[in-house]
This record gives C-alpha cells, sequence and structure tokens, in this order.
C-alpha cells in the first residue's frame, strides 16, 4: 500500500467544480460564531459536491483567513450568498421547492439513521454553537434531524456535525 498523490487522486480543478453535477443539497448555516467551523462547512461542501451555502446573521463571510485556515481554497469552488436573517434564507429556499431539515434536537427530532431522502432538493440548517438553530428557523422547517449520540455530552462541534449529516447524506443519494 502506498498514499496516492495530489494527481493520482483526479480531483476536479475549480472551474469543473463549478459546472459538475452537485448532490440537491443546500447548507444554511445559522449564526455560526466561529470562523474555522464556517472553513470547515466550506471544505465538506466542496467534498461532497454540495450545491451551496448560506451564511447568515453574524457568521463570518470570506474572504477572511481564518475561513481560509480550515476551508483551503473551498470558498472559490463552493456557491455562497449571505442573507441577514436566517429565516429569510430558509424561506427562499423553502419557496423554491426545498424540503427544510434542521439539525437540531427538538420534541419531534428524526433520527439520522432513521432519515429518507425527500423526494425533492433538500435544504440543511445548522446552527449557532450554543444556541443551536433560532426558534423562527425552526418554525419554518419540514422536520428536525438528530445525531444519535450515548456520551455525557448533549451536542457535538458544528464542524463534526456538518460531516456527519453530509456523509449520510451523501452516502444515501449515491444509492
Amino acid at each position: 500500500m502506498k498514499k496516492l498523490s495530489m494527481s493520482e487522486l483526479g480531483r476536479l480543478d475549480v472551474s469543473a467544480f463549478k459546472s459538475a453535477e452537485k448532490i440537491p443539497v443546500t447548507i444554511v448555516l445559522d449564526n455560526v460564531r466561529s470562523l474555522h467551523n464556517v472553513g470547515s462547512a466550506f471544505r465538506t461542501a466542496d467534498a461532497f459536491r454540495i450545491e451551496k451555502i448560506f451564511l447568515t446573521g453574524i457568521t463570518g463571510t470570506p474572504p477572511h483567513r481564518e475561513i481560509e485556515k480550515t476551508a483551503l481554497g473551498a470558498t472559490d469552488s463552493v456557491t455562497w450568498e449571505y442573507v441577514e436573517r436566517p429565516e429569510e434564507a430558509v424561506q427562499k429556499l423553502k419557496d423554491s421547492g426545498y424540503h427544510v431539515a434542521v439539525v437540531e434536537q427538538t420534541t419531534e427530532s428524526t433520527s439520522l439513521r432513521k432519515f429518507s431522502m425527500p423526494e425533492k432538493k433538500l435544504c440543511l440548517v445548522f446552527g449557532n454553537e450554543i444556541h443551536g438553530v433560532s426558534d423562527p428557523v425552526i418554525a419554518l422547517a419540514d422536520q428536525a434531524l438528530e445525531i444519535p449520540q450515548s456520551g455525557t455530552k448533549h451536542s457535538l462541534n458544528i464542524s463534526v456535525c456538518v460531516g456527519i449529516v453530509i456523509w449520510e447524506i451523501s452516502r444515501q443519494f449515491s444509492v
């Protein structure tokens, strides 16, 4: 066994990525404080060819060196848009036919293990590191998804959460 070189990985360049078919998923970051978490969301969105990221509220926007530290250039490949109020971004997507799933612990959360891709495009909302997804956005949601956990902590870092959820969505989409 040997590690593959960059050329052996056969990755797309930015131009080819922009024109390549995407998984019909858009991410909304609802007031995410950490610029490293924002960069990580971009990098994950690039890795799995997500359509777009909406950055909302206090969420930082590119260009910023702290975002780039974890994004490693994914801010150039992934389409993104800033919208001040997260509920406006979510309503825009809902009006465009997206199924809105907040990743949040609610009284009606569905375990990610039991989630099936909807028949239409999917909007995934990830919330603030302390307060989670905002109440106005939860009110607009079609569904809440929860990552099953069995340890003492009640949540995961948002960058880990985005990775787990997008991995599962990607796995289902390619079936």
